[in-house]
């Protein structure tokens, strides 16, 4: 099948305004969305921008706005996007945009940073490893899967007005270590988040939750940690 994409153009250092562009593609319906972007960027136009790494869903890198959703390219394939008359193509929003489809994601690493996505183990060193058993490691079975693509703080309506909102894969990277059972610093990790910019920010719109390309409960986490704010200190 032939298809249009209709992307979003814009280089800041030599553009006024952005624009968008519009490129004819023949590809299978079993390809991805990715696929078509590396054709129109090796047989049509070299000018355009994205970013790419794994390809197979495992980086996250690829994050873009398809139709107004936004999703892994990698992940999206041609059939279930063929039905629309052009396939729209746009950075994510929220971010500042870099060039074309390349956004700047340092503010949204930066958050994550914040909560100290690592394991706080105290001064008590075990001899082996620090031992968890499987139902405390169930509890971290969804959360470990974020990527970090940041497809749930693109699509969160609370961030797209309140840029000093942690946002939804931060707290779920601070989800991963409060209720990790070998870490020390559980309570100080909750004061932390226990603000109106932190766990509390969020409103309960499910955006995070419909775009995650892991399915991660993204805003079930988020209220796991209201929860615990509520029984630990309070």
């Amino acid at each position: 099948m032939e298809l249009s994409f209709k992307i979003f153009r814009y280089d800041p250092q030599v553009d006024r305004e952005p624009r968008y562009e519009v490129y004819r593609v023949r590809a299978e319906a079993t390809e991805r969305v990715l696929d078509c972007l590396n054709r129109i960027k090796w047989e049509q136009d070299g000018s355009l921008s994205f970013r790419m790494s794994c390809g197979h869903g495992v980086c996250g890198s690829d994050a873009v706005r398809i139709n107004g959703r936004c999703a892994l390219a990698c992940q999206t394939l041609v059939k279930d996007v063929a039905q629309a008359e052009e396939v729209l193509v746009e950075p994510l929003p929220s971010f500042r945009v870099l060039k074309d489809l390349v956004v700047d994601l340092e503010p949204f690493f930066e958050k994550v940073r914040w909560v100290q996505p690592y394991l706080v183990g105290g001064n008590h060193v075990p001899e082996k490893e620090r031992l968890q058993s499987a139902e405390e490691r169930k509890k971290l079975d969804q959360v470990i899967r974020c990527i970090l693509c940041a497809c749930c703080v693109a699509s969160c309506p609370v961030t797209a007005e309140n840029d000093r909102f942690l946002g939804p894969a931060p707290l779920v990277w601070a989800f991963r270590y409060i209720f990790d059972s070998r870490d020390r610093e559980k309570e100080k990790r909750l004061r932390a988040v226990d603000t109106q910019d932190g766990a509390w920010g969020c409103r309960n719109h499910f955006e995070c939750t419909r775009v995650c390309p892991k399915e991660i409960p993204v805003t079930k986490s988020i209220n796991f940690i209201k929860r615990e704010i509520e029984k630990v200190l309070r």
